[in-house]
C-alpha cells in the first residue's frame, strides 16, 4: 500500500469533496437527502463565514477518503469540541487503515486547538465502523438521543 497523505482540502477540492459526499450518502443508502450543492459546500466551507471543515485522505495520488468537521462547545467541559460530521473511506480502499489515519488525523487537530471532546454519529448497522470507534476506545453513549429538525421544522417553531 502507497503511503497515505491527509491534507487540508481546498476551494479545489470542492468538487472531489462534492463528490465524496454523494458517495458516502450512496453507501449509507440516503443519496434522497443530498440537497447540498458544490456552490454552496464551497460557500460553508471556504465563505466569509467557515461553518465546516474538510480534509482529504490520499494514496497513491488518488483520493481514498474524506472527513469534514466543525467546532461545537460544551459548557460542562468549558471547552471546545470537534464534531465529525462526516468519514468516509470509498469501498475499494477498506481495510487498509485508511479511516484510521483520517481519525487519528482529526485526532491531532482537536489536540492541537485545545478541544475536550471530539464526538459524531454513527448508522446503528454500519458494524466495521462502531468495532472501529470501540477500538480506538470511544464510548457509546447510549443515555442520549439525538432529535433533529430539518428546515421547514426549523422555519415553524421561529415562527416563519
Amino acid at each position: 500500500m502507497a503511503a497515505t497523505l491527509i491534507r487540508e482540502a481546498t476551494q479545489e477540492d470542492v468538487p472531489l469533496v462534492y463528490t465524496l459526499v454523494r458517495e458516502l450518502a450512496a453507501f449509507e443508502r440516503l443519496s434522497g437527502e443530498v440537497k447540498a450543492t458544490e456552490e454552496g459546500l464551497r460557500a460553508a466551507l471556504f465563505g466569509e463565514r467557515r461553518f465546516i471543515e474538510a480534509v482529504i485522505a490520499e494514496s497513491g495520488g488518488e483520493a481514498v477518503g474524506f472527513a469534514t468537521f466543525f467546532h461545537n462547545f460544551s459548557t460542562f467541559v468549558g471547552k471546545p469540541g470537534l464534531w465529525v460530521e462526516d468519514i468516509f473511506v470509498r469501498p475499494k480502499f477498506r481495510g487498509q487503515g485508511h479511516g484510521k489515519l483520517l481519525f487519528r488525523a482529526l485526532a491531532g487537530i482537536a489536540s492541537t486547538r485545545g478541544c475536550g471532546r471530539m464526538e459524531w454519529s454513527a448508522l446503528d448497522w454500519n458494524e466495521t465502523a462502531i468495532g472501529l470507534y470501540l477500538e480506538f476506545g470511544a464510548r457509546k453513549l447510549d443515555e442520549w438521543l439525538m432529535y433533529r429538525l430539518d428546515e421547514a421544522g426549523i422555519s415553524r417553531l421561529a415562527g416563519g
